[in-house]
């Protein structure tokens, strides 16, 4: 896993968020070199019952507890020393419970230190609750992997097709759609906020214009307009929107009530200000039509239920549907890892990391877990600077 994890970071990943409008990988933020020293950290309690026998605990497999003190210690170097982020929060969820650290300030105005309750956008994170919705539905027998995403846009628009192939909902969870990053018509009107104007009518003149340049299933290619073509099209079959869907299918059953497209006033209060690469304020960012691919924001405190959840460490009734989404799709030759239904999975040195990353102009974050040892790590960042690599030294435990 080092090498492999590490490589991801190193290239900075192609499935980095929704980031990058010019269709490369998404870039993170810097942090101020100014940032408050770090408070003490919130331990939450532990979670809920195990729903299932559980494995050896990661120290048994030789992996060391982490420590308050250790994840503080990275922080200051990634904001102190490495000017990534001005505001950063890390969680880290056992079975043995919770340990939250938030390290910097919400901006250079803003001397007050994030915690585990602040919220961030986490871009494309978004995605593996979007294909956690998509495998909630097959596992329901209420949807097929092969079902074609034709059959639910109706006459609103035409499918592209290759050779008399269709895309399916699976080629859509699985970015082997043939469906390019951005859509060739992605020409925002303002480039601080470049999803905001790019609705359902620009989506479907894209999808009835657009020819493909790869035969459907050929190969991977990350794709944007692909995963928020699959989060649109399973609300379309719902017969709702993006967001009322997310949070009644997955939101509202793992009480992640501080998870949101729409943030009311209280959360609202609670959203860190983003920061570009050099740490300049960014604005926020607004999708409509392809909301699946990065519209949510959230809490490292709801990420880490989540997680729980898709561990085995918190009782759900989605625990069928996580399992199925994290299981291998395909491989992917250029990352040297497999995907599952949204889900990146590396496995090396005897272990198998589930995870994604994710960046907008102003964010960026981090959802990993090991199943085996039951160990999950959260990373949120005001910046646009990656932090996979701080998520990297988690797992591996190098604070040196």
């Amino acid at each position: 896993m080092h090498r492999t994890l590490a490589v991801g970071v190193g290239v900075a990943l192609w499935c980095a968020a929704c980031g990058g409008t010019d269709g490369a990988t998404e870039v993170e933020p810097a942090v101020e070199p100014d940032a408050e020293p770090a408070i003490e950290p919130v331990v939450e309690p532990a979670v809920e019952p195990v729903v299932e026998p559980a494995p050896e605990p990661a120290r048994e497999r030789g992996q060391q507890p982490v420590t308050e003190a250790q994840i503080r210690g990275l922080l200051a170097w990634f904001v102190d020393d490495e000017d990534q982020s001005a505001g950063i929060v890390v969680g880290v969820t056992t079975q043995e419970g919770r340990v939250v650290v938030g390290y910097g300030r919400l901006s250079a105005d803003d001397p007050t230190q994030p915690d585990g309750d602040t919220v961030f956008e986490i871009g494309s994170v978004t995605k593996v609750l979007t294909s956690t919705l998509l495998a909630d539905l097959v596992v329901r027998g209420e949807m097929e992997l092969d079902t074609p995403v034709q059959s639910l846009l109706g006459a609103a628009a035409r499918m592209p097709t290759r050779d008399g192939a269709e895309i399916t909902l699976g080629h859509l969870a699985t970015h082997n759609s043939g469906l390019p990053r951005l859509p060739d018509n992605f020409d925002p009107a303002d480039e601080s906020n470049p999803y905001a104007d790019y609705d359902a009518e620009r989506l479907y003149a894209f999808l009835s214009s657009h020819e493909l340049r790869r035969d459907i299933g050929e190969g991977v290619e990350y794709s944007n307009v692909g995963y928020g073509l699959l989060g649109h099209a399973l609300a379309l079959r719902e017969g709702t929107d993006y967001e009322t869907l997310v949070t009644e299918r997955i939101l509202e059953p793992l009480q992640m009530s501080d998870t949101a497209v729409e943030l009311a006033p209280p959360l609202r209060e609670r959203l860190v200000p983003g920061h570009d690469e050099q740490l300049r304020p960014a604005a926020n960012w607004d999708l409509t039509a392809l909301a699946g691919a990065g519209a949510l924001r959230s809490t490292v405190n709801d990420m880490l239920t989540f997680v729980e959840a898709n561990m085995g460490l918190r009782e759900s009734a989605l625990r069928p549907a996580m399992e199925f989404a994290q299981a291998p799709q395909l491989p992917d030759p250029a990352l040297g890892m497999d995907l599952g239904l949204g889900w990146i999975i590396a496995a090396e040195g005897g272990r198998r990391f589930v995870w994604h990353n994710g960046a907008t102009g102003g964010y960026s974050s981090f959802v990993g877990f090991d199943p085996e040892a039951r160990e999950g790590v959260i990373v949120l960042s005001n910046s646009a600077n990656l932090v996979d690599f701080v998520a990297y030294r988690l797992f591996t435990r190098d604070f040196g």
